[in-house]
Order: structure tokens, then C-alpha cells, then sequence
């Protein structure tokens, strides 16, 4: 009997794994025949949501891909690759790991790390920093705790035992998250512009070596896992999620990147999603190439492994590498060197077939090119509708909130809000000083900092979404996102240089959660055209919701993480956020709005959920940040930070903090007094400076053509507004530094 007959698949099987019938129909079409048990789950774990991006590809297609910096366009290779100068290069990637995180929170924020990691270093860079931005639901109760707990340990201890400082991030509480949190983590490094290592096969003959560890059953489905919702029996479902070990992974590194500066190598890429099967099937399609695969070859750390499970498994610390004949010893001597696994398991053929072997017989023979993004993956333009809330938001008017009285009090409680507070217990759990790059710990800044050695520059970086305005309003509250991490880039004295982006959103076959992915990939490709900023890649993750009752599905926030980078050309001109002296002046650039929707004052302290995204407009956004950049440029400011959770009043004290300063400022007639000191319209961006310098700052200002306001003055500490007192910086910090310690030391509430 035909070896490939053997245990023929079902359709009751393949939709078992994830699959349409009528993609079980397609499969045996791609064959020519009804494939075997091992052949579905390749298709099922390549056709799946996370690997294949068959609900998103037709609008991530549509994103800009083009910029004065780019060197690699989206989808060409593991990470993105823009050029920072004098023959510098960066890569960078975001990607999620919620659904193991949801699960098992430790190892799935960790293996979130490891594998953004390796996304970098399988392209010759070394990393250099690290990021994330963070989902969780109502921080009073006994779950997120336990969330919260797991998901830092795990990124503080992958990361710190790695050796790579966080560099970055944010981190957002509110109850939609409450069993689906967001654990999406960032990887920049740096390499000479010319040293990239492709992920790519050729060359008939050509030997294929699995590296690293052993492979095991951690990990199995692991993406289709990620493809689907979570339910209340999602927990039958641990044996997804991978195990990582730090250790082995910074042993990895250093055997990749001296590989990299040999002439043995043709390709190599990370086994993340899908592992063996991925690997081979994406190196191959890139040039049409196939290989031949002894599994039986791979080592194992369990006996009895059966194809599939070596195919799927997901293993952490593990690379493809397609190697130069000849050239085997070289390989091989290198990763004996560092005590790693180097197995040929199989050669480059051509074709185009992948035809995997276990002891000889032949037990899978696929097309690589029928199982790609890209490729023959299905492709599909899903039905979308605007939802009723989004109507319903429009009609928020800020007539129906009584002017409050009590602003002080306001002020320090907003303070305390989880979404505002200082995230330090989290940051404090990971090392941030590793290395000798880090620039922005003892000088606090908008966006985070590194030192690119023997180069006159350095590299900016920073994660935002504010989720709540992506939910009020998609295509807006998208393009704040973009232009919030822009800000963040420009009050640091960066040129915002490119993107990348997670996008987590709920179930893709729900009409409504659709069309918030279609206007948010909207407004991504406006704000990042205005900004020059192109896309070079990401990660979709779909299915972030809860299902209650094995039918009500409650889908999380939209939240489009954007990841950026920018160049400063002039390191010694990087900014901090700090006020530096008491007398110092206090400007606001850009205007205050009567306009306090979808701030977290309305949401978390008057109460009211539904209302637009906040004021916006990309024009006036634009020509603020070019304003900041040429302040800094020419030296008249000595601190910026930009307006953004909490608005103004939350930002002067973020400025005052650090050298426990404070400030007297006058209000905006103009403007209701919590719009003005809560209100998170955007475009807006404080600086302070010396008061020798006023006229010369009101010149420069008017000739840049922006709108802007004297505040006021920096004070010893005391906080004054309108000639009322506030209180002192240090009672705002007692409140601001310490809120998300108290409540996690607090009781639990929900057991």
C-alpha cells in the first residue's frame, strides 16, 4: 500500500483541527487526493489564522510599506530592517503571545520573548532592546493578579537571564481583558546593513541542520490554538504552551551570530508557529524550492514521538539552517563550540515538494508553496458592519457632565487610577540596565533610548494604543496610536523612521469586530503616509475574546499595538521629560479643547464609557512634533513630554517627579477647567526652559507657525493652578508611585 494512504483523513478530523469543509475540499485539490492524518495537521497548522492571515492579508496588503529608510518590505523576512546611518541597520518586530499567556502566564509571557527575539538574531542582528505593551482586566481581582504576577515574572526572568534590557512599554487595565489579557513584546537590535541573513533555501543538495534544543510535545498546535476563542475549557489546552529556557537561547545567539560573519550559510530562520513545518515550508516557497526531511533525525526529548507531533511541535531555542555544501564542518564546529544541537535532518531538493520521511518511509509529501501566506493559503474578504455602540458614542455630549469643583481632589485620585499610576512595580521586576546602552533610565523620557556605539546617533523606541479611543472610534483612535508613538519619538528629539504593529482584535467571523480591524487598519495607513513612517511587519492576533456559556463572546478592546523606532541623529541632544529648575518656564504647544471624551477622567472617574475618541486632527499633530523636534535641534528647551493618559495635569506631574519640582500655571478661559487639566485632546505637548530665554522662544514659536501658550513657571513643589494649591509633588507621589504596589499587597476580592 501507498505509504501517503495510510490512515487517511476525515472531514470530521479536519474540523477537528480548525478547518472549513471547504477548506478540506481545497487541500485535496492542492494533492490530488484526500491527504493522511499527518498531511491535515500541516495544512490545518499553516491554514490556520496564525499562520496564514487568511481573514486579514487582502487589508494588511493595503498599509504602507515604502519609506525614506526602509531596506526590507514587510513579509520579506523574519523582522523588519530600516536603515538608522553610517551603515547601521535596525531590526525590529512586535508579536502576541495571549492565548498561552492566558493560560499559563509565566511560560507564555516568557516564550513570547524568546521568540521575538529570536525573530531578531536569526537575521544577524544583535538585540539590544526589549518592549511590551500589556492587557488585563480589573487589577481588584484574584485572577488578574495572578495574570499580572506570571506574565512580569516570566518576561523579567527570560529577559534578565537573556541579558537585554526592557527598554519600554505600557500597560492597560479595564474588564474586557478580565480572562483574555494581551502579552505582546518587542525585539530591536542593530547590525551592519549589509550582514542580513535571509530566511530563505536553495541550491539542490544543500544541507538542512536543525540547532538548538531538542524537541518535544510543548507547544503542539500552539498556533491553532492561537486561532481560536477562548473558552472555559481552554485550559485543556496547556499542552500548547511552550517552555522556554533563557539560557539556552542566549547560547543560541552567539553560536547564529558567529555563524552569521561565515560564509557557510544559505538561510536561516527561528522555529516559532508551526515549527518544523513552518520552517521548511516558508524557507522553501521564497525561491521554490522543496526539501527532503528525516524526522527521525531530529532529536527528541520524548521516546515514541510520532511525525506529527515532530512536525507541530513548537519547541522553544530551536533554528533552521540551510547550509553551503561543504561547508558542514563549519556549521558544525560552531555549535559544538557553544553545546548545542547541530543535526542534519535532511537537503534541499527541487520542485518545490516538501516530502518528510519517518525511518524511511515516506509519511508526508506537500507543496510548500500551497501552504504559505502568500502562496495557495486561503484567502478570505470577510463581511463587515458598523456596530450600534459606535453610533451610539457620537451622541456623548460634554454638556451632560456637571463642571466639578473638587479638581484637587480629582487630580490626586486620577493619580492613583491603575491606568495612570506609576507602572514601577512592574518595570522594577526587569532589568533595565544591562548592557551599557540604555540612555533614558537615569534621564526619563517619552520614548526609550540606546547608545549606538562608534555613531554620533542613537535609537528611540516606544509601544502605544490607547485601546479605549480604538474602541470609541477605530479609524481615529488608530491613527492616535501611531501618532501618540510618533509623539513619543519626537518630544525625545528622534525622527520617527518606521513601524511595526500587533493587531489584537476579537473573532474575524463576528461582523462587527471585523469592520473595527478594517477602519483601524484605515486610519494605521493614513497616520503612518502623514509620518513617513512605513509598516515592516507585526502580527495579527485574532480570537481575543471570552465565550461564556459556550455562546456569548465578549471580544477585548481592538488594541492595534504600535511599535516605532526613530533616529536621533545627535545623541547628545537627546531630551528628557524632567522639569531641571525652579523659575523654569512652562509652554504648551498646541491648543486645549473643550474636550474631555474617552479620557480616563471620564471613564474611571465620572464614569461614563461611551463617547468618541478624543479631539484629533493628523495635520496639526504633525506640524507640533516638527516644532519639537526644532526646539530641541536648536537647543531652547531643556524638557518635553507630550499630553496623553490623564492629560495636562498627569503630565506636569510625570515632569515634576523625577527632581521633586512643581508648578504654578494659569488655566484656559477658553475651555472648561476639566477639560483643560484632565481632557486628552491630542496634539499637545509640554516644554520647559530657562526664562533668559522667553523672547527668543515666542520668536522661534511664531515663526514655526504653531499655536502655543505660556503656563506658567516650575515651582520648589508646590502644586498651583489658577492661584489654587494642589498640594505638593511629593504627596502626588506618594500616590502615583506606590498605587499598583498597594493593590497587589491588597486582599483579594474575587477568589
Amino acid at each position: 500500500m501507498d505509504t501517503l494512504t495510510k490512515d487517511v483523513a476525515t472531514l470530521e478530523q479536519a474540523k477537528n483541527l480548525g478547518l472549513l469543509a471547504e477548506e478540506f475540499e481545497k487541500i485535496k485539490e492542492v494533492l490530488g487526493r484526500t491527504p493522511n492524518f499527518t498531511e491535515l495537521s500541516i495544512f490545518s497548522i499553516m491554514w490556520s489564522e496564525h499562520c496564514s492571515y487568511k481573514n486579514s492579508i487582502k487589508w494588511l496588503k493595503t498599509l504602507p510599506k515604502e519609506g525614506p529608510h526602509l531596506l526590507v518590505e514587510a513579509g520579506k523576512e523574519n523582522a523588519g530592517l530600516v536603515d538608522i546611518g553610517n551603515g547601521v541597520a535596525c531590526a525590529f518586530k512586535i508579536e502576541s503571545h495571549n492565548h498561552p499567556s492566558a493560560l499559563e502566564p509565566y511560560q507564555g509571557a516568557a516564550t513570547g520573548v524568546g521568540g521575538i527575539n529570536r525573530d531578531i538574531f536569526t537575521m544577524g542582528a544583535r538585540p539590544i532592546a526589549q518592549l511590551n505593551s500589556l492587557r488585563f482586566g480589573a487589577i481588584d481581582t484574584d485572577h488578574t493578579k495572578w495574570l499580572l504576577r506570571g506574565v512580569v515574572k516570566g518576561i523579567g526572568d527570560y529577559g534578565n537571564a537573556f541579558g537585554i534590557p526592557v527598554l519600554g512599554g505600557e500597560v492597560f487595565f479595564d474588564e474586557c481583558y478580565q480572562t483574555n489579557p494581551l502579552v505582546n513584546a518587542m525585539s530591536v537590535g542593530i547590525m551592519h546593513a549589509d550582514d542580513m541573513i535571509s530566511a530563505t533555501s536553495h541550491g539542490v543538495g544543500n544541507p538542512v541542520f536543525i540547532v538548538g534544543s531538542a524537541t518535544g510535545k510543548d507547544g503542539i498546535n500552539g498556533a491553532s490554538f492561537a486561532s481560536k476563542d477562548i473558552t472555559e475549557e481552554s485550559a485543556g489546552d496547556l499542552p500548547s504552551v511552550q517552555v522556554g529556557d533563557p539560557f539556552q537561547e542566549k547560547l543560541l545567539l552567539e553560536a547564529s551570530l558567529e555563524l552569521a560573519k561565515t560564509d557557510a550559510i544559505v538561510g536561516m530562520q527561528d522555529m516559532g508557529a508551526a515549527g518544523i513545518t513552518c520552517s521548511t515550508s516558508e524557507m522553501s516557497a521564497v525561491e521554490g524550492f522543496g526539501m527532503r526531511i528525516d524526522l527521525d533525525k531530529v532529536p527528541t526529548r520524548q521516546e515514541d514521538m510520532l511525525p506529527f507531533e515532530i512536525l507541530l511541535s513548537e519547541s522553544q531555542e530551536r533554528m533552521l539552517v540551510v547550509v553551503k555544501k561543504g561547508k558542514e564542518k563549519i556549521v558544525q564546529n560552531i555549535f559544538d563550540k557553544w553545546d548545542l544541537n547541530c543535526v542534519q535532518i535532511g537537503e534541499v531538493t527541487e520542485g518545490g515538494q516538501l516530502e518528510y520521511y519517518m525511518n524511511g518511509e515516506l509519511v508526508a509529501n506537500v507543496p510548500a508553496h500551497d501552504l504559505v501566506l502568500g502562496g495557495g493559503a486561503p484567502v478570505y474578504d470577510r463581511e463587515y458592519k458598523e456596530p450600534a455602540y459606535f453610533a451610539e458614542n457620537k451622541k456623548f455630549k460634554i454638556e451632560s457632565v456637571p463642571e466639578p469643583t473638587n479638581l484637587a481632589e480629582i487630580g490626586m485620585k486620577l493619580l492613583g487610577l491603575p491606568n495612570i499610576a506609576s507602572k514601577r512595580w512592574i518595570f522594577e521586576q526587569y532589568d533595565t540596565m544591562v548592557g551599557t546602552r540604555n540612555m533614558s533610565t537615569n534621564a526619563p523620557s517619552d520614548a526609550g533610548v540606546v547608545n549606538i556605539k562608534d555613531n554620533d546617533s542613537a535609537l528611540a523606541m516606544t509601544v502605544d494604543c490607547n485601546a479605549r479611543y480604538v474602541h470609541a472610534d477605530p479609524k481615529t483612535g488608530t491613527a492616535i496610536a501611531v501618532a501618540e508613538a510618533a509623539r513619543n519619538i519626537s518630544c525625545t528629539g528622534g525622527e520617527p523612521s518606521a513601524i511595526t504593529n500587533c493587531l489584537n482584535f476579537g473573532n474575524p467571523y463576528n461582523p462587527e469586530v471585523y469592520w473595527q480591524f478594517v477602519m483601524a487598519i484605515k486610519g494605521m495607513s493614513e497616520a503612518c503616509l502623514k509620518f513617513k513612517t512605513p509598516v515592516t511587519g507585526g502580527n495579527v492576533s485574532f480570537y481575543n475574546q471570552t465565550v461564556i456559556d459556550g455562546k456569548n463572546a465578549v471580544p477585548v478592546f481592538p488594541t492595534p499595538t504600535i511599535g516605532m523606532i526613530g533616529v536621533i541623529k545627535d545623541k547628545k541632544k537627546t531630551m528628557s521629560l524632567d522639569f531641571k529648575e525652579k523659575g523654569d518656564l512652562i509652554f504648551l504647544l498646541g491648543e486645549s479643547r473643550d474636550d474631555i471624551s474617552s479620557s480616563e477622567y471620564l471613564a474611571n472617574i465620572v464614569g461614563t464609557k461611551n463617547s468618541p475618541a478624543p479631539y484629533f486632527n493628523l495635520d496639526e499633530e504633525f506640524a507640533v512634533q516638527k516644532a519639537v523636534r526644532t526646539l530641541i535641534e536648536k537647543d531652547l528647551i531643556n524638557a518635553a513630554h507630550d499630553i496623553s493618559d490623564g492629560g495636562l495635569y498627569t503630565a506636569l506631574v510625570e515632569m515634576g517627579l523625577p527632581r521633586g519640582l512643581g508648578f504654578d500655571i494659569t488655566g484656559d478661559a477658553a475651555v472648561r477647567e476639566d477639560s483643560f487639566l484632565f481632557g486628552e485632546a491630542q496634539g499637545r505637548i509640554l516644554v520647559s526652559l530657562s526664562g533668559s530665554i522667553e523672547e527668543e522662544i515666542i520668536e522661534e514659536l511664531l515663526s514655526l507657525k504653531v499655536p502655543f501658550s505660556l503656563l506658567g513657571h516650575v515651582t520648589r513643589g508646590k502644586m498651583v493652578i489658577d492661584d489654587a494649591h494642589y498640594g505638593f509633588i511629593d504627596d502626588a507621589a506618594k500616590i502615583y508611585n506606590h498605587a499598583i504596589e498597594r493593590k497587589m499587597d491588597s486582599a483579594v476580592t474575587d477568589v
